[in-house]
């Protein structure tokens, strides 16, 4: 259903994006920003999901400069520690340059509605937030997003819509932290928070070890309604 495309960089050089259009077009871009695993299947399948919901979808690869091309799964320990190492290694400022680099390049494309929003989980739940942050992305949806808690003072200038949907039970995202950023962001009336009671870290990572098709569904429905109305052109 997608295709392979690549988005110029900052500094001349270029990478690798995946890209997945829906059938009407033109169309608003999602930018689906990776969990610590790389452009695997799971986010091809997003991409792919949400073009069917009417969206162009490009998931680029944040992790070119370590090791362009990775993708690993959460199924052995092997590839968490992999997954662990590149998150460690990852520079989040550059990783927003080429965030910016992808929004550039979508907004101007051809099949585009000049709308551009972004959607991530995890390490991109996090990045999504500082798109919203530091850039003048159209809207932005976190899931999960990790150490979201350590960067609050930045919330002061957000100023475009932002969903955030947060695990109650999230093993990486402790509920101290978790009221934190209730208490930070609550309140915004450009800024939506989902709680979800009993689901751990990844609730909509399918085949994964928390996964939860109900809880799922309720986010992702929530999350296609929230870019629909945002992003229309």
């Amino acid at each position: 259903m997608g295709e392979e495309i690549k988005i110029p960089a900052k500094d001349g050089s270029s990478f690798m994006a995946y890209m997945a259009k829906p059938s009407r077009l033109p169309a608003p871009v999602v930018i689906v920003i990776q969990e610590i695993f790389g452009v695997n299947q799971g986010l091809r399948d997003k991409c792919d999901w949400l073009a069917s919901e009417g969206f162009i979808a490009v998931c680029p690869d944040l992790f070119w400069r370590l090791e362009p091309g990775i993708q690993l799964t959460d199924k052995s320990d092997a590839e968490w520690k992999k997954a662990f190492d590149l998150m460690n290694r990852f520079d989040i400022a550059q990783g927003i340059e080429d965030l910016r680099a992808t929004t550039h390049t979508m907004k101007g494309h051809a099949e585009a509605n000049g709308k551009v929003g972004c959607l991530g989980y995890c390490l991109g739940g996090k990045l999504a937030y500082l798109m919203a942050a530091r850039t003048a992305i159209d809207a932005s949806v976190g899931y999960y997003g990790v150490m979201i808690e350590t960067l609050l003072d930045e919330a002061v200038n957000i100023q475009t819509p932002l969903m955030l949907h947060i695990a109650e039970e999230d093993e990486f995202v402790p509920q101290e932290a978790q009221q934190a950023i209730k208490n930070a962001l609550a309140g915004r009336e450009n800024i939506t928070l989902h709680s979800y009671p009993g689901l751990n870290h990844a609730f909509t990572r399918i085949g994964g070890k928390h996964y939860d098709s109900k809880g799922a569904a309720i986010a992702d429905e929530r999350t296609i309604t929230f870019l629909k109305e945002t992003l229309a052109a």
